[in-house]
């Protein structure tokens, strides 16, 4: 970072192209991610047939969901669809200039690929264009159905809330609510001693 006259720190032009190029990157590789692994469960998974493992403890069980995520909110896919994209939008447009912090640039990388990866299927995806049906395939006991995208804007949620609300950091990498300039104090003077200006 560097200082301004103040002499607080202040992010450097390299700062933000780097958390940038980061949150781009895991946006494009964590999408990527999501669409092959929705593609190869829908050409191989028969829905009649769902597979488990690790003993039952995840289950590969192949549904279209209309809704949101985890199944919420099925006959409302239009809504999601423009909200989805209104979010986006605001996270690449405002909130991705901003951003020097890795942390931060990790974590809206995570919402975006994951906004994105359901944004492409209600899109692309039958019955229609932005009435799509998302594919969720991973079934975990005593939870709904998700898919790589649902997990992702999950963990972006819980990054988000410990680099606000626990670490106190924001999208700079500043503590929140730093003072604009430090505080300029004069050294302690000794008891008895008229201070600078006084004597």
């Amino acid at each position: 970072m560097d200082e301004d006259e103040s002499g607080r720190g202040r992010p450097t032009g390299q700062a933000r192209t780097r958390s940038t190029v980061i949150l781009l990157g895991v946006a494009v590789v964590c999408w990527a991610v999501d669409q092959l692994t929705k593609a190869i469960v829908v050409a191989r998974l028969d829905p009649a047939d769902p597979v488990r493992l690790l003993g039952g403890l995840l289950t590969l069980r192949l549904v279209r969901n209309p809704g949101a995520a985890f199944s919420l909110g099925e006959d409302y896919t239009i809504v999601f669809t423009l909200l989805s994209a209104a979010v986006l939008a605001f996270v690449l447009i405002f909130l991705m200039r901003r951003v020097a912090h890795t942390g931060w640039a990790v974590a809206l990388g995570l919402l975006s690929a994951g906004i994105l990866g359901n944004l492409t299927d209600r899109v692309l995806r039958p019955p229609s264009p932005l009435h799509g049906h998302v594919v969720d395939f991973l079934q975990l006991p005593y939870w709904a159905i998700f898919n790589v995208a649902d997990m992702c804007v999950v963990t972006a949620a819980v990054m988000i809330m410990v680099l606000s609300v626990v670490k106190n950091i924001t999208l700079d990498g500043e503590p929140a609510g730093q003072p604009a300039s430090r505080a300029t104090s004069q050294p302690a003077v000794p008891p008895g001693e008229p201070a600078q200006g006084e004597r």
